[in-house]
This record gives structure tokens, sequence and C-alpha cells, in this order.
């Protein structure tokens, strides 16, 4: 059964089924697939889908998973330093929508494409049993600028772009109803209805060209790592864990485990990057210039292991995150300390 394989497994039998198109300049497995077009340009395609079941979580409204939908592809590309030009949107639509509900969907796809300026040329429609928003974006790139999952080399400083854990536990407050203070109550709800793709971000750090990897961070941090590593075929170390004060507060009020919430909630869309050493004061200047921090957070290295080091213990970073067909919105929840 498919629930066995997991989202992973299939699209390594998937892939395992086609050709592989020669001289293809981003290998199967990135966050984004292309084409090469002439004058060391890349034409760039990332496409994503949101299903009602699996990524809409209570709360929620249609506006805000049809921005959502476009918010994800945005991201990937911002992952990888590309602007985005146009999208197009193919959508599911269950029988028992209204039109209110269709005016909520276009107005979301149309708010969440000029959010990033630019605009959904048009898709397809068709029926369906739960909600599908699949979405397509296409950009072109400088190929010497693309920044990819794979090269990251040993001694590389590990960045990020923000500190970790909100959405996690704005899932608990939607999903579960647990309490939090007001103070951070709404931010961290708003992590997860209005989530943000560092469009701005990932082109500026690709104008340093200090990035030697790079990926979102949706499927979560640890989860995010772990596939710069294997692209990359090294290891890792964090010595400065980015949990945000909000997650702090919250996991003090709720017994949960503020490692787990920033390492392994999943559903942020933070940028996870590899720099070079001799060039981090130029990446943080460019990211500081928007208003965005670059926190570093740990090191490459050569030895293929995966660790946590905190005051008290070291402790392994597991390969975990969200994964379709296997983790559903019910059992996205973090063990307590």
């Amino acid at each position: 059964m498919v629930g066995e394989l997991g989202e992973r497994k299939i699209i390594e039998i998937i892939l395992g089924c086609l050709d592989q198109m020669p001289n293809m300049p981003i290998p199967f497995g990135d966050d984004v697939s292309a084409v090469n077009i002439g004058n060391g340009r890349l034409a760039v395609i990332k496409t994503d889908m949101l299903v009602g079941k699996t990524d809409v979580p209570p709360g929620m409204n249609l506006w805000q998973a049809a921005r959502k939908a476009v918010v994800m592809n945005i991201s990937d590309l911002a992952a990888k330093g590309v602007k985005p030009y146009a999208l197009l949107a193919s959508i599911g639509i269950p029988r028992t929508f209204t039109e209110k509900d269709i005016h909520q969907i276009g107005e979301g796809l149309n708010a969440g494409a000029r959010e990033y300026n630019t605009y959904v040329l048009g898709g397809d429609t068709n029926e369906a049993s739960d909600l599908v928003i699949s979405c397509t974006a296409f950009g072109i790139a400088d190929k010497h600028l693309l920044m990819k999952r794979d090269g990251a080399k040993p001694n590389d400083l590990l960045a990020v772009t923000g500190f970790f854990g909100k959405s996690p536990s704005g899932l608990q407050i939607l999903l579960e109803a647990l309490k939090a203070p007001v103070d951070i109550k709404e931010e961290l709800v708003n992590a997860v209805l209005m989530p943000k793709a560092l469009l701005k971000e990932g082109l500026a750090l690709a104008q340093t060209q200090a990035v030697t990897a790079s990926i979102d961070s949706s499927d979560g941090l640890a989860w995010s790592l772990h596939e710069i590593s294997r692209a990359s075929n090294v290891g890792f170390v964090i010595d400065n864990l980015p949990v945000a004060h909000e997650t702090e507060e919250f996991a003090g009020v709720t017994g949960l485990n503020p490692v787990e919430l920033s390492l392994y909630g999943g559903e942020e869309y933070e940028l996870v990057l590899a720099i070079k050493p001799k060039r981090w004061e130029k990446a943080k200047e460019a990211t500081e210039q928007i208003g965005t921090p670059l926190i570093r957070i740990g090191q490459i290295t050569k030895e293929k292991t995966s660790l946590l080091r905190m005051k008290e213990k070291t402790i392994r970073v597991e390969p975990k995150g969200w994964e379709h067909l296997r983790t559903t919105w019910t059992h996205r929840t973090c063990d307590p300390p």
C-alpha cells in the first residue's frame, strides 16, 4: 500500500521509470526543474500541489489556502534564487463548493501572485472529491547564480533566515486546541495561515555567490538539513538551534519540547543555507539590507553525521519531517521533553 511507501519512496520509484533528459542543468531530486535556453540562462519550472486533507488545517479559509498554494511554489524558486515570471493554476473543486467559495479561491490565487510581483496566466479546472490547487511557477535564472542543494562543502557555515517553531506551535493550537498566551497566540496562528516566501532574500543571496547549497524549510528544519547532506554527500553539526522565543514560551505553558517543535515541525518557509566562510559577511549584509537576519546555526562536516550540540548534551538529528502519504494533520505532534 502507498501508505507504507510514503511520498519520497513513491517519487524514487517514479523517477526510476523516467528517461533522464541529456545535460539536465538541475538533477532529479532538487526543488525545481530547468531547461537550458542558451547564453548561460535557464528556464526554471516548479510545480507543487495543495490538497485540502493534507495541506489545509482547521481555521484556514479558502482565500488563505489558495494564497498558500502560490507561496509554496514561490518559496522553492526563492530557495534557488530564481525570480518568478508567471504561474498556472489547476484546480480540483468539490461539487459542494459555492460561488462564494470559488471567488475566495480566485482572489487568494491573485493575492498570492501579486504579493510576489507575478501573475496567474491561466490553468485548468475539474471536479474532485477534495480541494486540489496545483500551481506551476515559471522563472528565468543565470545558470552560474542558481543555488542548488548539492554544492555544500566541509567547513561551510550553516545558516537560516529566521527562527523556528512558530508554525508547528500554531498548528498545535489549531489542531489540538492547545492554549497559548494571548500576546503570542496570533503570531503563532498567523505563521500557519499566512506563510511567506522569502523571495527578496533568495534573490539577494544568489547575487552574492556566497551560497553553496540552499533549500526551503517547508518539510522541517531537520529534514531540510538532511536533504542538503544527502545531495552534497556531507554531514552537519548544529551548535546554535534557532528556536523562536514564541516557541519557547508556548512550550513552557504546554509541556511540549521546543527543540522538537523547531527541528521537526515543518510548514515553515525559511531558507536553509550552506555558505562559504569567506563570503559570510557579504551574505549576511545582503539579507540584513532587506530587514531579514541571517543566523549562523552550525557547520557542514566531512563526517556524514547529523548532530545537535546543546549545553548539556549532543544528540543525533533524525531525518524526520512532513511526508505526504505517511503523515497526517492529526499526527503532526511533538513529544514532551
